[in-house]
C-alpha cells in the first residue's frame, strides 16, 4: 500500500454512506456497493482493491452496526441493527454515525471519546 492518508477516516467515510444510502433495517447492502462509493468519492487509496477494506467491515460488524447476512467470496452482503444518527464528536471535531444500539463513543479509531 502507499502512503495515502484519507482527509476522513475510512471507517466514517463508510458510516455516513451507510447513514445516507441504506438507514434502513431492512435494506440490504454489500461491502462492494460501499466499496464502489468511497472511490468515487475520492477519499481512499486509489490502489486499494476490496480486501483492503475488509478490517473496516470487520469493525464495524464487531461495533454492532450491522451484521452479516451472508457471504460470497470477497461480497458480503449486511443489513444495519438499528438505524443510525448523525452526531458530531467535539473531540476530534468530525461528523460520526451511530446506531441506536452502539454505545456512544467515537468510532474514529485516533480518538475513541465518549459521545
Amino acid at each position: 500500500m502507499s502512503d495515502f492518508t484519507p482527509v476522513t477516516p475510512v471507517v466514517l467515510q463508510i458510516r455516513k454512506i451507510i447513514f445516507e444510502k441504506f438507514n434502513d433495517v431492512e435494506t440490504k447492502f454489500t461491502n462492494d456497493e460501499i466499496f464502489e462509493i468511497l472511490k468515487e468519492n475520492g477519499d481512499i487509496d486509489p490502489s486499494w482493491i476490496i480486501d483492503d477494506v475488509e478490517s473496516f467491515f470487520n469493525e464495524i460488524c464487531d461495533s454492532g452496526l450491522v451484521r452479516n447476512i451472508a457471504q460470497n467470496l470477497t461480497t458480503i452482503w449486511l443489513k444495519i441493527f438499528g438505524t443510525l444518527e448523525k452526531l458530531h464528536c467535539n473531540a476530534c471535531n468530525q461528523d460520526i454515525y451511530l446506531g441506536t444500539s452502539e454505545e456512544r463513543t467515537c468510532p474514529n479509531s485516533s480518538c475513541k471519546s465518549s459521545i
